[in-house]
This record gives C-alpha cells, sequence and structure tokens, in this order.
C-alpha cells in the first residue's frame, strides 16, 4: 500500500511527485535510537508516518533543552536547514516512541522542490510552522520563570487523570532548566498543595493556582 495515502499533508500532492515518493520504503526505528547527532551532515528531509522524535539542543556543560517535537505531518526544522543551507545538525535527535518514518534523500528532496508546486507547499508550510513554535520557544525561555513555564508544562501535559508522567529530568529538558532547579520547584509546589510528586507522576491538586502562577509575571 502506498504510504502516501496515510501521511499527513499528502492530499494535494501531484501524481508524479507521489510515485516518485511512493519508491522510498519506510523504516522503522525503535524508541531511544538516535537520527541524528550534532555535527553530522544532513542526510535526508524526514516524513514522519508514526510515532514522535524528540529533538535537544545540548550545551556545553551536558544539560540539554528540548528544541521541539516531530510527530506525524510535522517538520524537523534542523532537518530542512541543514538541506537548503549545508550545514550540519546542531542539535540531537532521539526517537521518543517507536517510529515509522520515510527518509527522502537529498537529490530527491531537491527534485521534488524543483518539479513539484505541491511538495514546495508542504515543505514550506511545515518549516513555517516549526519556526512560529520555535520562537515561541525563545520567548518562553526568555521571558517566562521556571515557576511559570513548571506549571504551564503541568497543566498542558497531565493527562485525564490529572497526572503528569515524566521524570524531573525530562521536565527540565523539556523546559529549559536544570533537573535541580525543577526539584526544588517541585517540592515548594507540593508544600504549597499545589501538586503532589513522586518519582516520575506529579499529580495535580490545585489547577486553579497553577494556571495563576502561569499567567503570573514576567521576568
Amino acid at each position: 500500500m502506498s504510504w502516501t495515502q496515510d501521511c499527513a499533508g499528502m492530499a494535494g500532492l501531484d501524481a508524479p511527485a507521489r510515485a516518485l515518493l511512493d519508491t522510498l520504503a519506510p523504516l522503522e526505528v525503535p524508541k531511544g535510537a538516535t537520527l541524528f547527532s550534532p555535527g553530522e551532515a544532513v542526510k535526508g528531509y524526514v516524513m514522519m508516518l508514526s510515532g514522535q522524535v524528540d529533538v535537544n539542543l545540548v550545551g556545553p556543560n551536558g544539560r540539554d533543552i528540548l528544541l521541539y517535537q516531530v510527530a506525524p505531518g510535522e517538520s524537523c526544522i534542523q532537518s530542512t536547514l541543514g538541506l537548503l543551507g549545508g550545514d550540519a545538525y546542531t542539535g540531537e535527535a532521539l526517537a521518543g516512541t517507536p517510529c515509522r518514518l520515510v527518509l527522502i534523500p537529498r537529490d530527491v528532496f531537491f527534485a521534488l522542490l524543483d518539479s513539484s508546486p505541491g511538495f514546495r507547499r508542504l515543505v514550506f508550510a511545515a518549516f513555517a510552522e516549526r519556526m512560529q513554535a520555535m520562537m515561541q520557544l525563545v520567548e518562553n525561555v526568555s521571558f517566562l520563570t521556571v515557576e511559570a513555564r513548571l506549571a504551564a508544562l503541568i497543566l498542558d501535559r497531565a493527562g485525564p487523570d490529572m497526572c503528569l508522567r515524566m521524570t524531573q529530568a525530562e521536565i527540565a529538558t523539556a523546559i529549559g532548566s536544570a533537573r535541580e532547579v525543577v526539584s526544588r520547584r517541585l517540592d515548594k509546589m507540593d508544600q504549597a498543595g499545589l501538586v503532589a510528586h513522586e518519582r516520575g507522576v506529579v499529580t495535580i491538586l490545585d489547577a486553579a493556582r497553577l494556571e495563576e502562577i502561569r499567567r503570573g509575571p514576567a521576568l
């Protein structure tokens, strides 16, 4: 079966472009696999069919920050920038879940950009959406307190049972902070009755007060 039939955003693709893409076989990637690392040359453009890839920026001190996550229908800005600008990867991509994806080689990518208006729209629409998300990340890290970013993460990612299932290290990466800082802030929230936290689980006790912290004063 054609993988392009099931791929988000492919509905407006012209038949020749779809036929060329269908010559590429999807890849199965296990959870935890490294898709690329800093300094590596960009191999191609990734189309996500299922699963999620986490792209992190790793600092000289070993700390990392979650730049973005790639889900079906979304683009990897590092790959797009590398293909268009010729630069190597600056981040690290890890499979957050088992993934099914298609890697479009560089020569096929540029051939499709040249020949298919539908493919060009697909690539640049996804690129623009990702850039907007990156600007939001920069704004959040630059102007929001750690407490506000932590409260927002807890509220946005908690499940129907009001529980967030992430380790403190994962939370720190997601909000651009250090694990030790997250630990102290969670302890304060716990003592204030806003959340209860144990290893790998944060349970919301007072969503209204967390919302106040999320909307609190900027840095």
